[in-house]
């Protein structure tokens, strides 16, 4: 080989080493240049800074467009006029814009573009969450009577995505029946909670909670239940065995809402015979020292405007002088004493008849059947149980 021709071939390889290096710059500037983006997510009222950058440039502009592909910023010159749009940071490697008190109308695909040839564009897509506004119960009745049938709606408007709504009857989940509808780019959200009332739902509370990604901490509104049911009256007394000279004392204890007022005390259908002795104040009645002509019936009666409701007490006072003779133990014991006297004089009697009617009868078996006999020989023959021996002994005399 010549050295003309080695040094032509040297040429040749250096001409292509230099190409292909030309095209890898090109292509990696070309790869560097498309803009990068972020999707950015933002509660409603907020601020959203949306960045646009690339990571070479050759002083080409880079521009901002909305999801109307309205231009908003192209390099630090504004295009649209939106006083809530402004500029961060504009340079040949970035641009950064601001939209503050975000709407939902501002959700979409923002475009940022490299404006190259041909030009290079990257989407970024822009969330805005709906806050919901505060819950508010409606349906409660103030008061609500026993026996109704209450409806509990809970409403929460303006949210993106839809609410979530839980119902608690005090501190216990309950469930509701739940519904969505939606406005516009948010929704609506309700539930129902319906129940019949009774006595045992006064002083109830029912919550509403509304949960939702926008809120750090759910939305509650409580309600507490107010019901008004008819009274019912019970008499408690102060003595199991009432006496003669003791302090005796009755409380009307009422259960309604509203309270029931007055309580009435009567004795035997008409007022009480003696108010000296007779102490009413309130609910109770206390008799300062019993005696026997307090015996008798005891009636208290109480109403609301639901209804009216009574209760009565029959009152025996004893005399201390008896029980003191004759105390409860020694009769308890006297009584079981006579009884087992009684059982043991029946068992002796039914014994006494019972073997005088079977007296002579216990014979042996051997001797039963010789009672009868004139003799003794005809005795032992005629015994039952010598009969087969009497056979066995037989002798045939041919």
């Amino acid at each position: 080989m010549t050295a003309h021709s080695a040094s032509s071939m040297n040429w040749k390889v250096l001409t292509k080493l230099l190409c292909s290096a030309v095209v890898l710059e090109e292509a990696h500037t070309f790869q560097g240049q498309f803009p990068i983006t972020q999707n950015v997510t933002v509660v409603e009222g907020g601020t959203a800074n949306m960045t646009c950058r690339v990571d070479y440039n050759d002083n080409t502009s880079l521009q901002w467009s909305n999801p109307a592909q309205q231009t908003l910023f192209f390099g630090d010159k504004k295009a649209l006029r939106d006083h809530r749009i402004e500029l961060v940071r504009a340079s040949s490697q970035e641009l950064i814009i601001r939209i503050s008190d975000v709407l939902l109308s501002d959700e979409g695909q923002y475009t940022c573009s490299l404006f190259t040839m041909p030009v290079k564009t990257t989407k970024a897509f822009l969330t805005v969450l709906g806050v919901p506004g505060r819950p508010d119960i409606t349906g409660f009745t103030k008061p609500a009577m026993e026996g109704d049938v209450l409806t509990l709606t809970c409403t929460a408007p303006g949210s993106k995505p839809a609410a979530n709504i839980r119902w608690f009857r005090n501190d216990k989940e309950v469930q509701g029946t739940k519904e969505v509808n939606a406005t516009g780019k948010s929704f609506a959200v309700r539930s129902s909670l319906q129940f019949q009332v009774d006595r045992r739902e006064d002083g109830v509370a029912y919550t509403c909670s509304v949960e939702h990604v926008s809120l750090p901490n759910p939305y509650m509104t409580t309600e507490v239940l107010e019901v008004h049911y008819a009274p019912h009256l019970e008499i408690t007394h102060s003595l199991i065995i009432p006496q003669e000279g003791q302090y005796f004392k009755l409380e009307c204890v009422s259960i309604g809402n509203p309270i029931p007022e007055p309580v009435l005390w009567s004795k035997d259908g008409g007022e009480l015979p003696d108010i000296e002795r007779m102490i009413v104040e309130g609910r109770e009645l206390t008799i300062t020292t019993l005696n026997k002509t307090d015996n008798g019936t005891y009636r208290c009666e109480a109403s609301n405007h639901l209804g009216t409701s009574s209760a009565e007490y029959v009152l025996f006072v004893y005399d201390p002088n008896a029980f003191a003779q004759h105390g409860p133990d020694h009769a308890l014991i006297g009584g079981v004493v006579a009884v087992v006297v009684f059982i043991t004089l029946c068992l002796i009697i039914v014994l006494g008849r019972y073997l005088a009617r079977h007296k002579g009868t216990y014979l042996t078996h051997e001797a039963k059947g010789a009672e009868d006999a004139p003799d003794a020989d005809t005795a032992i023959i005629n015994a039952e149980g010598n009969h087969v021996h009497a056979e066995e002994k037989k002798e045939y005399f041919i």
